[in-house]
């Protein structure tokens, strides 16, 4: 088990863009899963590549110290130098999912933030949202921070803000579908009525899948398959890396209006012939 859990703050000077989740300031607005790679150490080299700070952990198929005899996750991703987020993939009920959530404070000293996942379907993989709702007002009342994933559906985003979760967190598209974002206009709905940071969770496939989350507005994109799956699950990390600041640029320095017809780049007012 370890003994240490970080609150990572970042030493980024007054200025920097940089974001705050239940209270901690991150400099990365990349989190990324540990599921999928082929071994530990290409998650070690996948993770350092991507720059995350923060990087999420299934309970229930992850060893992080409750299997004793097995590579342990947390050897090669030490929790002094990552915030470790427990997430309950692969929970079907609220019950589940609480369970799991207790599960991990108890493997990690007492470390309450974690993502609440509550399937609704083995196929889609789509969330159960009467279950998470459920699930998140339990964790919240017994004094978990919960970082929610949810469908891109504007009032369950709302619904989740309201009872107190510090993160909601859309789906771009099916989890592992790579199809990108799917439903853009209600990313963007999601996002200009939040009060909290809104990361966008699942189905991205490539980095300008990534890029268009954060032209959106969001506060950061998780992901997995998309760096694990890849060809070159390393090479694909720094591409990710790369987006998420592009796109985030992007996003603050506003973008031209769509027109209709061209606009030249060189204005004919004022020329000499």
């Amino acid at each position: 088990m370890s003994s240490v859990i970080p609150t990572p703050v970042s030493t980024a000077p007054a200025g920097d863009d940089v974001f705050t989740v239940a209270g901690t300031v991150y400099r990365s607005r990349l989190l990324v899963g540990t599921g999928k790679y082929r071994d530990l150490e290409q998650t070690r080299r996948a993770v350092e590549a991507s720059g995350a700070e923060i990087v999420t952990v299934a309970i229930r198929r992850t060893n992080i110290g409750q299997d004793p005899g097995e590579p342990n996750l947390l050897d090669v991703l030490p929790p002094e130098r990552y915030t470790i987020l427990p997430n309950t993939a692969g929970c079907y009920t609220a019950a589940d999912a609480v369970r799991t959530c207790r599960l991990a404070r108890e493997l990690l000293d007492g470390h309450d933030l974690v993502k609440l996942e509550v399937l609704g379907d083995e196929k889609t993989l789509f969330p159960d949202i009467d279950q998470t709702y459920v699930a998140a007002r339990e964790l919240i009342a017994d004094g978990f921070k919960v970082m929610v994933y949810t469908n891109d559906d504007p009032i369950a985003a709302r619904r989740f803000e309201e009872m107190g979760c510090v993160a909601v967190m859309p789906l771009a598209a099916p989890i592992g579908s790579g199809l990108g974002i799917r439903n853009p206009l209600n990313i963007r709905t999601i996002v200009e009525n939040a009060g909290v940071p809104i990361l966008v969770d699942a189905g991205v496939g490539t980095a300008s899948d990534a890029a268009v989350a954060m032209e959106l507005g969001c506060d950061g994109v998780l992901m997995n398959t998309a760096i694990a799956g890849a060809r070159d699950p390393v090479l694909m990390a720094g591409a990710m890396r790369k987006a998420v600041e592009a796109g985030r640029e992007a996003y603050r320095a506003g973008r031209i209006p769509r027109k209709r017809f061209a606009s030249a780049s060189s204005p004919l007012e004022g020329t000499f012939f």
